[in-house]
Parts: structure tokens; sequence; C-alpha cells
């Protein structure tokens, strides 16, 4: 399967050079031409991958990859920047960065350091045994972040995604309390979290609407029950 990419790049020509370089090696790509933009993508879409600038306008790259830290603690990030000061870079690596590659740069150099990147993301993934949970005809293997049918169709979840599911399925048939899902997996209860957390329960219930015997039910002024009808 291709890998997912998003790139958070100001400079209109380089992020063009980027897509088109990074399409041609069957990567899929999306360019946001500012932080604020390539959060509001991170959001709302499921990527493999991010390479970011640092001085973006809106919002610079190591707001934007605290944030996207919040959401998803394991997918790499790498910057691409300008900014060669050591402070820069042990502030990015501080932050989460899994690589950083200075400009002006080698774009074959880029490609290497990215697959190495998503090489050692794949071991992480794979190093324990799969925990799995049986939801009506899904099967739901949480420490792969898989979600997939009886039929053979599967669905790759975030991180947050795949923690949410978790919570309901240690909790069939019984209500989760908001506050406590938002604590125990962004850990706080902001109204910020609270918005994303809706987001990605849209997104599950998305995903399970195939059963019709399934259903992710919010239980106004509590939370959520995850229901699974005989």
């Amino acid at each position: 399967m291709n890998k997912k990419v998003l790139v958070v790049e100001d400079d209109k020509n380089l992020g063009k050079v980027l897509t088109d370089y990074l399409s041609s090696k069957k990567f899929i790509v999306e360019l946001a031409e500012d932080g604020e933009k390539g959060l509001e993508f991170f959001i709302y879409n499921t990527y493999d991958i991010v390479i970011l600038d640092i001085m973006m306008p809106k919002k610079d790259g190591f707001s934007l990859a605290k944030d996207i830290r919040k959401i998803n603690k394991d997918i790499p990030l790498i910057f691409l920047t300008a900014k060669s000061q050591r402070d820069s870079i042990v502030k990015a690596f501080n932050i989460g960065a899994d690589d950083y590659l200075t400009k002006p740069f080698s774009i074959e150099e880029l490609l290497l350091r990215m697959d190495a990147v998503l090489k050692r993301s794949v071991k992480v993934e794979n190093k324990d045994l799969d925990e799995e949970f049986i939801l009506g005809s899904y099967t739901f293997l949480h420490n792969q972040n898989i979600l997939k049918t009886n039929s053979g169709n599967k669905f790759k979840l975030t991180t947050k995604e795949n923690e949410l599911l978790k919570l309901f399925c240690e909790n069939i048939n019984s209500k989760v309390d908001r506050s406590l899902a938002l604590m125990k997996i962004w850990g706080d209860d902001s109204y910020y979290n609270a918005r994303s957390m809706d987001v990605y329960i849209a997104k599950l219930r998305k995903y399970l609407s195939k059963d019709k015997k399934i259903e992710l039910k919010t239980i106004h002024g509590f939370g959520f029950k995850l229901l699974i009808l005989d």
C-alpha cells in the first residue's frame, strides 16, 4: 500500500518540487501551505509520515509538531528547514521529531531518511502480539491500529482512534464518561481536545456503519456507549 505523506511548507515552489518528486516515488502527497492548514489536514485525515518546515505563517513548525504529538505520539515527523542552529535542532527532537534535515538539501537524501524512519515505525508497530477484539462483523487489532471486516476490508486507525476504540471495547454496552475518555487519552478535558474527540468519534461511527447491529451512541450529558446488539 502506498504511504501517505503530509508536507507542510509555505514555499510554493519547494512544496511543488516535493509533491512532484514524492508522487513519482509512489507516495500519496498532500501539501499544506501554512501551519494552521497543516493541523487542519492532520486532524481530518490519516497519514504515515509528516514533513514540516519551521518558519511558517499562522503557526510555526514547532507549535504544529507539538499539536500533532498531542493527537498522535507515534507518527514519524521530519523537520525540513533552513534553521541550522543547534538550539533549533535540540528543540525539534525534544518535541518528538524523528529526523531533522537542513536546507539546502538533497531530495534523494530526504527520500532515504523517510524510508529509514518509516522502517523504524513499522518495527515498533509489530513488536507486540496482537490484542484482538471481535465487534459483530469486525475484528479490531489494537496493536496494529487496524479495524477489519469479515469481508476483508481494512481501516488503518490513527493513534487517537485506536485508543478510543480500545476504551469502548473494554466497556461494551456500558457508558463511558466523556471527561474520563479525554483525561485517559488526551491528558486533559479542554474544549479543543473535546472537539478533536468528536471528530474521531464521527470517524469511528463511519468505520462501523456497515454492521447495523453496532451503534456508537452519544449519551447526552454523560458520554458514549458502544452497543453490540444480539
